[in-house]
């Protein structure tokens, strides 16, 4: 897209896990120090390659996922971040966000990330509730938590994102609520509250690939809230935040005021963006691909990366889809209405050089009938009502 050609969002996927949570279906899992180490040297192979390829680029912001990101040794971490910076042209007020999870970090863990530029923390909680937290099969409890959240403000970050999960088996408003209480009177800059969703290959998927059915049908479920309740705990969610001064921005991120995440948004808005390590997924010239899923051949690969050839293609990547205008079009509308402030009618002229009612008018004037769909002071955005029918919603703008 024309709009942001000479800029660029990185994101760099750590895929070691202490163990994997009974819910996570990410590109994951336990390794060995040996791999650790070669694929950290792998990963770092791959940042220059990438980087004396496009050089050019402004780096606005930086996203290090997992896996569990702290879970890697931090010396190695320092070792990805350096190659990044020399071989990057990272913006000077780049967000640079690192995930971490309790009981894989301590103090010295935040002092090493705050000195290679990693300026923003986002931690995974998922619960206050200890039992939910075993239901999950998560390694922390809440009193954990309390400790890595308290190393990192110690450390000096001002930008902590805290996540938590509604839709858990067996929750109730009430133990809800007491998640976002405890979460909110630590007062981070940010909060991320994702659905539960049951994935296949997952331990909860055996458990409750039946109660998932039921949910989706509109029928009463055993274990998972039904579909009323859901919409329950959501609306909680939004109304509880709310009142603790945290203004919903997008469909699952709450954050206090000049503290939403940049990179974010920019996934949303369709900034492009280069994913390395395994796995990770990138936008670039109106092109999707991703990076090979195993972590041996990703290694191995990675050695056949030669600096000098700026025409050879990268041997780790698959899955290449060109995007049509149609589909650009398409993904625009779709990822921007996740967020409350909508789509922009002039943004969207200069990406495509079309006015936006001339491609969308029909469905926009279908979905204002419908009570869902605004259109005022140059932009296009669901209200309330439209985001509680969101998938509906933006399902309109695929033709």
């Amino acid at each position: 897209m024309e709009l942001y050609k000479d800029i660029l969002e990185l994101y760099i996927h750590i895929p070691f896990c202490v163990k994997k949570c009974d819910y996570c279906d990410f590109l994951s899992g336990t390794y060995d120090a040996d791999i650790r180490k070669a694929y950290t040297e792998a990963l770092c192979r791959e940042i220059k390659w990438n980087g004396i390829r496009l050089g050019d680029k402004l780096v606005t912001s930086i996203y290090i996922g997992g896996g569990t990101p702290s879970w890697l040794e931090v010396e190695y971490m320092a070792n990805i971040m350096d190659a990044v910076h020399k071989y990057f042209h990272v913006d000077s007020q780049a967000e640079v966000t690192i995930e971490v999870n309790p009981g894989t970090v301590s103090s010295e863990h935040f002092n090493v990330y705050r000195s290679v530029g990693i300026n923003r923390i986002s931690i995974g909680l998922q619960s206050a509730n200890d039992d939910e937290l075993k239901l999950l099969g998560r390694i922390h409890t809440y009193d954990r938590f309390l400790h890595t959240y308290e190393f990192a403000r110690v450390a000096g970050f001002d930008d902590v994102s805290v996540d938590i999960m509604t839709g858990l088996p067996g929750q109730t408003p009430a133990k809800l609520l007491h998640t976002i209480h405890q979460v909110v009177r630590l007062q981070p800059e940010h909060i991320s509250a994702y659905s539960l969703i049951i994935e296949k290959g997952t331990p909860f998927y055996d458990r409750y690939k039946f109660d998932a059915v039921k949910q989706h049908a509109g029928m009463e479920t055993e274990a998972l809230p039904n579909e009323d309740q859901e919409y329950e705990l959501y609306k909680t969610t939004q109304m509880e935040l709310a009142s603790h001064g945290y203004e919903q921005y997008e469909i699952s991120n709450y954050a206090k005021k000049g503290h939403v995440c940049q990179h974010n948004i920019g996934y949303w808005k369709r900034v492009p963006y280069l994913g390395m390590g395994i796995g990770a997924a990138s936008l670039m010239n109106e092109t999707r691909f991703s990076n090979e899923r195993d972590i041996h051949d990703y290694i191995e690969h990675a050695k056949e990366l030669v600096m000098e050839n700026f025409r050879q293609e990268s041997p780790m990547r698959v899955d290449v889809q060109e995007l049509s205008r149609q589909s650009a079009m398409e993904e625009y509308m779709f990822l921007g209405l996740r967020m409350n402030a909508g789509v922009s009618r002039s943004e969207f002229r200069q990406a495509f050089g079309l006015e936006i009612d001339g491609v969308y008018g029909t469905v926009i004037q279908k979905l204002r009938n419908e009570g869902l769909l605004e259109a005022a002071e140059g932009r296009i955005y669901l209200n309330d009502r439209g985001m509680d029918l969101a998938n509906y919603a933006m399902a309109q703008f695929l033709q």
